[in-house]
């Protein structure tokens, strides 16, 4: 079942939506939202990335990374 959901936004904003999804290859503004929403969902987090990175510093202060030659060795 379908909702529909109502955004209030000024014009300039819509005429950039538009423009974006007609440049895209989307059939509507509802179809780019949809996959806007949709790759959201695969981003990482601010806070999930310094984690990261910090977790990665420490590893490689303790000599715990892999000292590749390549990117195929990572493989």
């Amino acid at each position: 079942m379908r909702h529909v959901l109502s955004l209030s936004l000024p014009g300039s904003d819509v005429r950039e939506l538009k423009s974006l999804s007609k440049k895209r290859g989307f059939n509507s503004v509802s179809s780019y939202v949809k996959h806007l929403v949709k790759e959201d969902s695969t981003l990482i987090s601010e806070a999930d990335l310094l984690k990261s990175v910090r977790a990665s510093r420490k590893e490689y202060r303790a000599d715990k990374s892999v000292k590749a030659k390549s990117l195929a060795d990572l493989v």
